[in-house]
């Protein structure tokens, strides 16, 4: 059984930065994946990584690239979601999915496992 663990979170001012945090016990997953959902609005795609592939293999939502960095630690078994210069936009509750991906990384019924979500709060 995959098991997710969500930690980090939080507010910032925009402008800032928050760092957050998966670790991820179990074996059946490729992909870990971050996704957000904003009130009202559908979950989306934020970042993924190839958890088996040398070098890191990673995938953006477009808009986000280079504002946003995912990245992990097999050691820790965790992956990191580094986000900064965060906008108001980017505020919503945010969730770690696992799985084996065999189209899309973005699309959310790719993944059999989540995580709990964790607000991130954005003010202006």
């Amino acid at each position: 059984e995959v098991r997710l663990v969500v930690s980090g979170g939080g507010s910032a001012q925009a402008g800032g930065s928050l760092k957050l945090s998966c670790k991820v016990t179990g074996n059946r997953y490729r992909e870990v994946t971050r996704f957000r959902q904003a009130p009202r609005q559908e979950r989306e795609g934020v970042a993924s990584i190839n958890t088996l592939e040398l070098p890191n293999l990673t995938y953006y939502s477009d808009p986000l690239k280079g504002r946003f960095t995912i990245s992990r630690d097999n050691s820790k078994n965790k992956v990191y979601l580094q986000m900064h210069s965060l906008q108001v936009e980017d505020a919503g509750m945010y969730y770690c999915a696992a799985g084996w991906v065999a189209n899309s990384w973005s699309r959310s019924n790719e993944y059999n496992y989540w995580g709990q979500g964790t607000q991130v709060t954005v003010s202006s």
